[in-house]
């Protein structure tokens, strides 16, 4: 069923404007499928890749023609291994030589990405990014608070060898993908929901991650911060609304910059039998310098998610601190500064 948002940009202009809301309302004629306590019925699985950046790139508008999402499309590395790679996996190749340089065995094969091919469509309108706010689709420049917060993060000011803290959270195997918010990466873009009349579960593929929001909740008063923050839900008319605050540090400084006063806003709503559509703010003025809002397309899918065992945090980060203590005992430097990113 078409579901049209023709001069969304616009309307979200004059929203903030006169109304301070948080988003564009999404109206339209479909009815969806009801739970027994009579609310939208949201679970399954469903998929976020999309070929569509987080950020625009410039030159385009928000609601793209069928030729410019070609461009952006064509423009993708995994369009283009797709095209070129035409055997992804040689079963006959056999062991790798010893002391090869990699790639090409080192680096993920085609066969085993799926960050999406195609830019997001929501009800037919192509899409140049997820940014639908501030207009020109960019995510907000950090405040001088929030560069530091930035910066204060052990990835950055650490050497990267000497702590388990100083690699990347995916790294470790806390957590990579989920959320909030959620977003699209190199594969496993999968999400279940699960609803019950007192929660709704969000179980993400990429490591498993589960976040369990309380219906009518309150917000832990306690001060402790956890991982993927501590999320209550509320029905604002036939969308899911789930606001979460809290954020563990490192969390809150691996993905998105928030201090501990921010909020991250989403927004679940049915817009036809194949697709949610995913909305969420970011209210954070002390750390950007201004809200920030995205959009995407939830797609459903017909088949299951499979476990996803994360063993870089029993291989990977082991051989990476040996390596660090190796050097330490020849006398190796390996000082990190504030542009360390890895």
């Amino acid at each position: 069923m078409r579901f049209t948002f023709a001069g969304l940009a616009a309307a979200l202009t004059l929203a903030c404007a006169m109304s301070g809301s948080a988003f564009a309302q999404a109206t339209g004629a479909y009815t969806p499928p009801r739970t027994t306590e009579g609310k939208p019925d949201l679970q399954g699985i469903w998929s976020s890749a999309t070929a569509t950046p987080m950020e625009r790139t410039k030159g385009y508008p928000l609601v793209i023609s069928r030729a410019q999402a070609d461009e952006i499309e064509g423009g993708t590395l995994f369009n283009q291994r797709i095209k070129t790679q035409a055997s992804y996996v040689d079963p006959n190749e056999g062991a790798p030589e010893k002391g090869k340089p990699l790639p090409p065995v080192g680096n993920y094969d085609v066969a085993y990405t799926d960050p999406g091919s195609q830019v997001t469509s929501i009800g037919g309108e192509l899409r140049s990014s997820w940014v639908v706010w501030p207009e020109d689709g960019k995510i907000p420049a950090l405040t001088e608070a929030g560069r530091k917060l930035r910066d204060s993060s052990p990835r950055v000011i650490g050497t990267g060898y000497d702590n388990p803290e100083e690699r990347g959270l995916g790294e470790r195997c806390v957590l990579l993908s989920g959320g909030p918010p959620l977003r699209s990466g190199l594969y496993n873009n999968n999400v279940q929901i699960v609803q019950t009349p007192q929660s709704v579960m969000l179980m993400v593929e990429m490591v498993h991650d589960v976040r369990v929001a309380r219906m009518n909740g309150q917000h832990r008063s306690d001060g402790i911060q956890t991982w993927m923050g501590d999320p209550v839900a509320r029905w604002d008319g036939d969308t899911l609304v789930i606001e979460t605050n809290n954020m563990h540090l490192d969390q809150r400084t691996d993905r998105i910059v928030l201090s501990p006063r921010g909020t991250i806003t989403e927004r679940f709503t049915r817009i036809s039998d194949r697709q949610i559509l995913y909305q969420f703010e970011i209210n954070d003025l002390e750390t950007y310098t201004s809200v920030w809002r995205g959009e995407t397309a939830l797609n459903r899918l017909d088949r299951p998610m499979y476990e996803y065992a994360c063993h870089e945090g029993n291989y990977g980060l082991y051989n990476i601190l040996l390596g660090g203590r190796e050097n330490d005992l020849r006398g190796v430097s390996n000082a990190g500064d504030t542009n360390r990113t890895e």
